[in-house]
């Protein structure tokens, strides 16, 4: 074994590493293409920046591809992302056609790869059109979408889904995001990497000089909201909150940290609306972070007293996971993702509105006890499910599916990864913690 494979097994256990070990044998040969739209900021960056060397250390060939684009690209881009979460938007004609130029050039630059991988995974719409723009294709493609489709702006999605038809198996956050789709669609949930810069534990003096660095008083409460501005984030929703529970908070702090992806047009738009916002409160603190600034994220983590993900819409709220796993109760909106991680009073809070992120904050604050038994419940509460050793073993069980698809059954090692029909009807998980799963 390895010694990145002995480190995870300190953190999960011996038994999920010999089970991405079995998995990984079975896969010997093949070959793995993910692709997305950008190499760094964002959740699927995050996911891909450690989900491909730990492949890798399995003994499976895997690439990570990044397709290029201009600015009109990633304007029609954004604008399906929105519409597709549910916004009423109108994609111009003239986008459009930047959109699928963009992908011809790319799939040009692609091909001899992409027709040669075993399996290609691309995620999210940016680079759907390439399966259509690659002839003679030697391997199975599936799509992964890791935006809440749960009510989407339809005639965004119809676009969409003349682009995605045509793939082998889809894969969704959860089964409310799944689409009628005419091929096998399987349910994960995306994870965290517990031993990255953002994950990993710190020296205890570490979190406290991160926040003096930034102006931040680590012996004042604290309040923080890791995303990037984007409105869906609900940044200025959140400084309502912090306003509201300041009133029963002597000396509450609020910290925005966050930045923009290369392929989000709108991210200064946004950044200029909270800053209006904050209207200069010294103890607003609005931190506008590089991409790689990981262990920054994950020193603000630690020495937060309360982790805040206010989001209207979300694929699935990765910066909540990493808040749970720092043992910090979580405050989240009641949307997407957030809805499988926080359970009130258990692992976190779900809320609708700044008033009720105001009431938790301030019932957080109040009762210690509380704050500290809903952390250690929540941390606990990753370490089983969301995990990237769960995430890569059931991204394993799913290539396996697809290569034995003539088999209407396969048998998997939790109950997330199902195909989205049979988790909505309600497939219970099998003895022994497996879970049921197959083709449509």
């Amino acid at each position: 074994m390895t010694d990145l494979l002995r480190a995870y097994e300190d953190v999960v256990g011996p038994r999920p590493v010999d089970q991405l070990r079995q998995l990984a044998g079975l896969l010997a040969g093949q070959s793995v293409v993910h692709v997305n739209s950008t190499r760094s900021g964002g959740g699927v960056a995050e996911i891909l920046e450690k989900l491909v060397p730990l492949t890798q250390e399995l003994g499976i060939e895997v690439h990570w591809e990044v397709i290029e684009g201009e600015a009109d690209f990633y304007q029609c881009t954004k604008s399906f992302h929105n519409g597709l979460q549910g916004t009423p938007v109108e994609v111009p004609e003239r986008l459009l056609q930047v959109y699928e130029e963009t992908n011809a050039r790319n799939a040009e630059r692609l091909r001899e790869r992409l027709q040669e991988a075993d399996f290609v995974v691309i995620h999210d719409p940016q680079p759907a059109p390439l399966l259509g723009l690659i002839p003679g294709r030697k391997g199975r493609w599936i799509w992964r979408c890791h935006i809440d489709l749960s009510h989407p702006h339809l005639p965004v999605w119809r676009y969409v889904k003349r682009h995605v038809t045509g793939y082998d198996a889809s894969v969704f956050s959860l089964a409310s995001f799944a689409r009628s789709l005419p091929h096998p669609q399987y349910i994960i949930p995306p994870s965290i990497d517990p031993l990255s810069e953002k994950n990993m534990e710190l020296p205890p003096s570490e979190p406290r000089g991160v926040a003096e660095e930034h102006g931040i008083d680590p012996d004042r409460p604290i309040v923080l909201q890791v995303s990037r501005f984007d409105r869906f984030k609900d940044p200025v929703g959140v400084v309502r909150a912090y306003r509201l529970a300041r009133k029963f908070t002597p000396g509450l702090q609020l910290v925005l940290a966050g930045g923009t992806a290369t392929d989000d047009p709108e991210g200064a738009e946004v950044l200029a609306e909270v800053n209006e916002a904050a209207n200069g409160d010294p103890d607003i603190h609005i931190l506008l972070l590089p991409p790689d600034a990981h262990r920054t994220i994950n020193a603000l983590q630690r020495v937060a007293d309360i982790v805040v993900q206010k989001s209207l819409r979300e694929g699935f709220g990765l910066t909540v996971t990493e808040g749970m796993w720092k043992g910090k109760p979580v405050i989240g909106g009641d949307a997407g993702g957030i809805r499988i991680q926080l359970t009130d009073h258990h692992t976190g809070f779900r809320v609708g509105s700044p008033e009720g992120a105001a009431l938790r904050i301030r019932q957080l604050f109040q009762d210690r006890e509380l704050r500290g038994r809903i952390g250690g419940t929540a941390r606990e509460f990753v370490r089983e499910n969301f995990l990237i050793t769960r995430l890569l073993r059931e991204h394993l069980t799913v290539f396996h599916a697809l290569m034995r698809g003539e088999e209407d059954r396969v048998d998997l090692t939790t109950p997330w990864a199902v195909p989205a029909d049979r988790e909505a009807a309600g497939v219970e998980p099998m003895g022994g913690g497996a879970g049921a799963g197959g083709r449509r």
